[in-house]
């Protein structure tokens, strides 16, 4: 076991904004060699962040650019998940700030993920990572209805236009759409009843949504499932999202969709999807910055 004194540096960056009281935040040990799953789990549970990121590397067998590719892993207070898209991108700028900005490539659970870093004109760092290749999957009526119950969502107050489906970009989302903001910003769920759930299905958020127009859309994450009733920012939300809208045809198959989340937490943050109808997977891109 490795000693408290002989742990890695832990670093805290928040993802999907500029400001450091916006966005998510997350924990990132660039390099983690020495911990072991257990180790990392007890960093990311004393963080009390939605999620850490982990990085050794580089991995054996994939081809990524010459001292910029890792193995990644994410920890939540409660348990190791398969992809998180705001640690990496908190991951990428940390990243970035010691070997500058370009291209990086993380080995994850869930497949390989891309991440370009930009440094913009007034100091800004951003990050845009590509998703492994989505997947929509339909939710059996009994599963929908024990989700609403455990939300306190009268099924009436669903948007039609935006059918219940499991959606996947690297981790499994239920994405629900809410008929009117009002009903987004009314969020007081059955956590232990939605945890349950949630780990039946395999699901890591739920991801509600509501529409302001063709290509803005407002977001909450419940993550029972990780021990925090609610995920600030969601970039793996956001790309299975991105993949779900385009598949059933709500938006156009090359698109530019901003996601706003966090304003009800008093976290503000903005996430961009990218869709492109030559490539199957969906960007997320996001600025971050560091957090003290």
């Amino acid at each position: 076991m490795t000693t408290t004194a002989s742990r890695p540096e832990v670093l805290r960056y928040t993802a999907f904004s500029s400001d450091p009281a916006g966005g998510n935040p997350a924990g990132v040990v660039l390099d983690a060699r020495a911990l072991d799953h257990g180790e990392m789990l007890a960093v990311a549970a004393d963080l009390g962040y939605s999620e850490s990121a982990f990085l050794t590397g580089p991995p054996e067998g994939l081809d990524g650019p010459e001292g910029r590719t890792y193995r990644i892993r994410y920890f939540s207070p409660k348990a190791e998940v398969p992809f998180c898209g705001h640690a990496t991108v908190a991951a990428a700028v940390a990243l970035a700030e010691r070997l500058g900005p370009g291209p990086l490539l993380f080995a994850t659970q869930a497949g390989p993920v891309p991440v370009d870093v930009t440094a913009e004109d007034d100091g800004t760092v951003r990050a845009t990572l590509t998703s492994v290749e989505p997947y929509v999957e339909e939710v059996a009526d009994a599963d929908l209805a024990e989700a609403l119950a455990a939300l306190d969502w009268p099924a009436a107050d669903l948007d039609p236009a935006f059918p219940p489906r499991i959606a996947y970009a690297g981790a499994r989302h239920l994405v629900l759409a809410a008929a009117t903001r009002a009903r987004l910003a009314e969020l007081a769920y059955d956590f232990a009843r939605l945890e349950a759930l949630m780990h039946r299905l395999d699901l890591t958020t739920v991801q509600l949504v509501w529409r302001e127009s063709p290509t803005l859309f407002h977001v909450r994450d419940p993550f029972p499932v990780g021990g925090v009733v609610e995920d600030p920012a969601t970039g793996a939300a956001a790309a299975a999202f991105g993949g779900y809208a385009r598949e059933l045809g709500l938006v156009p198959e090359d698109a530019l969709l901003t996601l706003r989340q966090g304003e009800d937490l008093g976290r503000p943050g903005e996430l961009t999807v990218t869709l492109r109808a030559s490539d199957p997977r969906v960007r997320v891109s996001g600025a971050g910055v560091r957090i003290g």
